[in-house]
This record gives C-alpha cells, sequence and structure tokens, in this order.
C-alpha cells in the first residue's frame, strides 16, 4: 500500500498532501514532536504521529517505516537523503522532486549554508510559498505518488 509520510511540524503544504490522498484512498502520516498542534481533516486515513522531543525523532520515525512504494514530504534535506536511501521518494513543500542525482549537492549546499550561519552570517530563510510554488508541488506529489503505486506488486 502506497502511504504518504508528511514531516508535520514546518509543512506548509499539508492540506494539499490531504487533497491528493483522499483523492487516491491514500493514507497518511503527519509525524511531529507535538510543538506546534496540528489539526487534520477528520479522515481515518490521516493519521497523526506525535513522537517524543528531540532532534531528529521525528525524522527516524519516518526514515525507518518508508519503502520503495512510500512517498515522503519534507523540508529536512538530510531527512530526504534517508528517504532515498531507504527505496522511497522524497519532495520538498515547494515541489522539488529528491533524487540520487540531486541530494548529494543539496546536502553541500546545507553544510556550507550551516557553517555561513556559525560564523555569523545571516543567510536568511526560505522565501513563502506562492501560488505557482503550491502548483508546483501538486504536480510533483501527483507523479511521485504515481510512480510510488507503480512499484506495489501486482496482484
Amino acid at each position: 500500500m502506497t502511504e504518504i509520510f508528511v514531516d508535520g511540524d514546518a509543512c506548509p503544504v499539508r492540506d494539499e498532501v490531504y487533497r491528493v490522498a483522499e483523492r487516491l484512498g491514500l493514507v497518511v502520516y503527519v509525524v511531529s514532536n507535538g510543538s506546534r498542534p496540528i489539526r487534520p481533516p477528520a479522515n481515518p486515513k490521516i493519521r497523526m504521529v506525535t513522537v517524543g522531543a528531540g532532534a531528529d525523532v521525528a525524522d527516524d520515525w519516518i526514515a525507518e517505516r518508508i519503502t520503495k512504494t512510500d512517498v515522503c514530504v519534507t523540508s529536512d534535506i538530510p531527512l530526504a537523503s534517508r528517504c532515498l536511501a531507504a527505496g522511497g521518494r522524497a519532495l520538498s513543500p515547494s515541489g522539488r522532486n529528491w533524487t540520487t542525482d540531486n541530494i548529494g549537492n543539496a546536502l553541500a549546499g546545507r553544510a556550507v549554508s550551516q557553517h555561513m550561519r556559525e560564523i555569523g552570517m545571516n543567510t536568511g530563510g526560505p522565501a513563502p510559498l506562492t501560488k505557482a510554488d503550491r502548483s508546483k508541488f501538486l504536480s510533483a506529489l501527483d507523479t511521485a505518488v504515481q510512480a510510488a503505486l507503480r512499484e506495489r506488486p501486482q496482484n
């Protein structure tokens, strides 16, 4: 069964994920450490998972469960890398499809940005999502889910 895992605490496209999942009848796991209240719609296929506090606890929960038939939505590049290593698919809220071909450069860029912040440089944060970004995300999510569905064993 194809499932969607959402790195929930800072995900700006949860509503879009819910719509796609409902249309396709997929289960969604919204994984959060509970620091921000998240109210998913009343749908039994949308499941809130609250993990303990701590660095990477939500990431660990997702990375331990994702399979080649699943999709993860995350802004966290190291989590995306772990999902790819497990054979799953990973997608950013802006619609970027993470692949084994582009994740290495993204990890390197993240390390450079982190170093710049550590030495006191202001690197800014991500730009707010636009309507175009949300549209790009919906298209990318549909593509990723359709690819994951094709991975399911046929009976």
